[in-house]
């Protein structure tokens, strides 16, 4: 069976050249089994997504099929549907049954999408490069060797190598669009309150969101469409009305583009993504858009406030795994204390437990006022920074990390060079901005690179534009 770029294309073939969502599911399944050794899902919905393709079948017949009718799509680990295994990545959450199922997720069964399954990610959506997760870690599929990005890896991988057409990931300080990147995808993050985040496991609240991956930008557009809304499940959720990003996606005019001088003059930024990236913004010049290079003061501030600011949450969304309710107890518990203490310590990975240790210090008494409450006041800066920004540009483009895809184990070790992969994704959930990461061609080791394109709050429809603009832009140079 070829390989589907767009739903388009698939509801097209379904109409007219005798394709089928059993035959869809089939072909998938399929290339899932042969691909076992990437590591992209932890549980494959097998006889319910042949179930869910028959039913999706039988309404194309009759002509009731949903907006997304042929849409297979995975979910990440992190992500509620009803009776399924819900682990997060995590052995906290072993034998953990999912009692609902996330808005995001209804809202895209109801317009007739087929869950395939869940896939892998990073623990408690909680890293850099899907190597976090109880479940082993996720390969690259351009290269084995190489790590897919995190903490969405295995949703990413899933949609690179064409295991599902699409697939849901959470995305807290760049997890869908570092894995976008790093696999050559799609990768959406909207803006904070846009899509409701009733049934995602909560990592930190105030920076989660709920996006899509996928290999086109109409498809991305056409997800996000259909997830956002208002949600009485979710008191954070805008009431806004949703526009028709997938009517809207032409773009018209000329653009005023910032961008960031360090993320191209910088040495410590991979060479061939300076070279590509500049390449990019000199095409749109040539295109006649206006391209300004600034400075942005508070960048150097970025990291540690969304680190400190992250981490507190999670010390206080995870106090919640204890062994009393729900998921894993340490059978070497002998009172209530041990029973806390053994629980959390062998539930819990490396990882999610040093961030649990310097969310509760900055949280401490004696060090709220140093760490936390001046972080808040960082993110406020970096707020009014960034509002200011968009009063005089349209979008802001910078790569969407300083590497390329590393090599499994390279970082693993030391993890401030892990946390420095985020160095360009964090400023979007700072602030709530929405922001896109896509292909922006492979460096010298045919390994993907990306670029991002963030835009003011609530601007999901320009940018969506913008993107899809700049995509065919840079498939002419590539033809070229």
């Amino acid at each position: 069976m070829k390989e589907y770029l767009t739903l388009a294309e698939i509801q097209r073939d379904l109409r007219e050249e005798g394709l089928t969502c059993v035959k869809l599911v089939d072909h998938y399944l399929e290339k899932i089994e042969a691909n076992k050794h990437l590591n992209a899902f932890v549980e494959v919905y097998t006889e319910e997504a042949k179930k869910a393709a028959l039913a999706v079948d039988a309404k194309i017949a009759n002509g009731t099929a949903g907006k997304l009718a042929g849409m297979v799509i995975g979910l990440k680990d992190v992500l509620s549907l009803t009776g399924h295994g819900l682990q997060a990545g995590s052995q906290i959450l072993q034998n953990y049954t999912a009692p609902y199922t996330a808005t995001a997720v209804q809202r895209l069964i109801d317009e007739d999408a087929i869950i395939i399954g869940r896939q892998n990610c990073d623990e408690f959506a909680m890293g850099s490069s899907n190597e976090n997760s109880s479940f082993g870690p996720v390969l690259n599929a351009v290269n084995n060797a190489k790590v897919p990005g995190g903490s969405s890896g295995g949703s990413a991988v899933a949609v690179q190598a064409g295991l599902c057409h699409a697939s849901l990931g959470s995305d807290t300080g760049g997890s869908v669009r570092q894995p976008a990147a790093f696999c050559g995808v799609i990768g959406v993050k909207p803006s904070y309150g846009r899509v409701s985040r009733y049934g995602l496991i909560a990592y930190a609240s105030s920076f989660d969101c709920i996006g899509p991956i996928t290999k086109s930008v109409a498809d991305s557009a056409l997800l996000l469409e259909v997830m956002s809304g208002a949600d009485d499940f979710d008191s954070t959720v805008s009431e806004r009305p949703v526009p028709a990003y997938t009517a809207n996606l032409e773009w018209n005019g000329k653009a005023k583009i910032g961008y960031i001088r360090s993320a191209v003059e910088n040495e410590a930024i991979a060479p061939e993504i300076r070279r590509q990236t500049s390449e990019v913004l000199n095409r749109l010049r040539a295109e006649g858009h206006e391209v300004t290079g600034i400075d942005m003061p508070l960048l150097d501030s970025l990291l540690p406030t969304y680190y400190i600011l992250t981490t507190a949450e999670a010390s206080s969304n995870l106090s919640r795994f204890d062994g009393v309710r729900y998921g894993y107890r340490s059978p070497e518990s002998v009172d209530l204390e041990s029973m806390y203490k053994k629980t959390r310590t062998e539930g819990f990975g490396d990882e999610v437990r040093r961030r649990i240790l310097l969310g509760t210090f900055v949280l401490s008494a004696n060090y709220y006022d140093a760490y936390y409450t001046k972080a808040q006041r960082v993110r406020r800066l970096v707020r009014e920074e960034t509002s200011r920004f968009f009063e005089q540009f349209d979008f802001l483009i910078s790569p969407v990390t300083p590497t390329t895809a590393f090599t499994i184990g390279e970082k693993t070790e030391d993890p401030l060079q892990m946390y420095l992969a985020d160095i360009f994704t964090v400023q979007a959930n700072v602030v709530g901005n929405p922001a896109v990461s896509i292909p922006n061609g492979l460096d010298d080791q045919g390994m993907p690179i990306g670029i991002q394109i963030m835009a003011p709050y609530f601007g999901e429809e320009k940018m969506l534009a913008f993107a899809n603009y700049l995509t065919e832009l840079n498939k002419e140079e590539a033809v070229a």
